[in-house]
């Protein structure tokens, strides 16, 4: 070969290979910096300050670091064109949509153990909307709380209430492939919904794959503790996890929960089944600024190291 051919096919070549560089890189440094054995679903905002405030910037710098998932509360109060731009750029980047809150879909102010038909009224119609939104962000899981107790009424009344409500929800959802997570919650003694085995016995009388638990581990320590023996006693009807420290609702690590233990179990018994859940990241970070955000992500490798 001639030397001006040579070089010219060696230019050539070395081109292509930056131009496919360029093509990959990102400009928060190259994808996928570490590999989790879970797949853990982060928030807008908790990597905001290495970021910045765009949202599709912030799935960019998720994806980058390994976080392959995204839930967000507020998505059904987001407008369309929104909702549709945070979905278009999930699935360029192959990033799951984890949950999303069914707007009014039961709370204090209209609580279904009361059994009362304006309120269930309200929550089938939040049903309805949700499956618009689901199909537009590519959403499997949405996330239900019944609202409060009505303290007039019998416990086992109030519970037939939630459970005939649950019901008609899950008729509208189970057509198009999608599923309610009850949460069970720790913020007041009012809630209706506060532990997994109650949880439990609701899914069961429901009866439904449209309606399954979202253990949410940092209330159920709070509510119950033994983590890892209460998962395994509802085992069969959660469907969703969610993750927070205690005390202080932050990232693992910065609490009393053993989170490297919890996450194993849940990865050994979720592989020995055949299952794949979606761990939501449902917390604040406990210290600020881009060193706090550097420091969550360290908290998530570590956790996640088990051996296994």
């Amino acid at each position: 070969m001639h030397r001006r051919n040579f070089v010219k096919s060696t230019m050539g070549i070395a081109g292509a290979a930056l131009a496919t560089a360029e093509s990959m890189a990102s400009p928060f440094g190259p994808k996928a910096k570490h590999s989790y054995n879970l797949k853990y679903a982060s928030h807008f905002g908790m990597f905001a300050n290495s970021a910045g405030k765009d949202i599709i910037d912030q799935l960019k710098f998720m994806a980058d670091q390994g976080f392959m998932a995204l839930e967000d509360n507020g998505m059904m109060k987001r407008p369309v064109a929104e909702q549709e731009r945070i979905a278009k750029e999930m699935s360029r980047l192959g990033m799951e949509m984890g949950v999303f809150v069914v707007d009014k879909g039961g709370n204090g102010a209209n609580t279904l153990a009361a059994g009362k038909q304006e309120y269930i009224d309200i929550f089938l119609d939040g049903c309805k909307r949700a499956v618009d939104v689901a199909k537009r962000v590519n959403a499997k899981y949405m996330t239900v709380v019944p609202g409060n107790f009505e303290r007039k009424l019998p416990i086992g009344v109030q519970t037939g209430h939630v459970i005939d409500a649950l019901r008609r929800g899950a008729e509208i959802l189970e057509p198009h492939g999608l599923v309610m997570v009850l949460e069970p919650l720790s913020d007041s003694p009012d809630l209706f919904l506060r532990t997994s085995d109650q949880t439990y016995e609701i899914c069961r009388g429901v009866n439904s794959k449209s309606c399954k638990i979202l253990y949410d581990i940092y209330h159920m320590q709070k509510n119950e503790g033994r983590i890892i023996h209460n998962i395994d006693m509802t085992w069969s009807e959660i469907d969703y996890f969610q993750i927070g420290d205690e005390p202080g609702r932050k990232e693992p690590t910065t609490g009393e929960i053993n989170y490297k233990n919890v996450f194993k179990y849940i990865y050994d018994r979720s592989k020995k089944e055949g299952r794949d859940f979606i761990m939501g990241m449902e917390h604040g970070n406990s210290k600020p600024g881009k060193d706090g955000e550097m420091d969550l992500i360290k908290a998530y490798q570590e956790s996640d190291s088990f051996a296994k």
